[in-house]
């Protein structure tokens, strides 16, 4: 069952659980969930405004 999910953060958030830092995903992209893979780079020239469709290839789609 597939779910269509609005995720309005771009970048990952920092744990400092002891001497080295985790990254955990907030934008719902990256292949190792819940840590950060890079994946939100995707991201990065999205408009404000729109919404859009990630695809399993990595492609996006704007929904409308």
């Amino acid at each position: 069952m597939a779910r269509l999910i609005v995720v309005e953060e771009k970048g990952p958030f920092e744990v400092k659980a002891s001497e080295k830092s985790v990254w955990v995903c907030r934008c719902g992209l990256s292949r190792n969930q819940p840590f950060c893979d890079g994946s939100h780079r995707k991201t990065l020239d999205e408009h404000p405004e729109k919404k859009y469709k990630y695809k399993a290839d990595g492609g996006r789609e704007e929904v409308k």
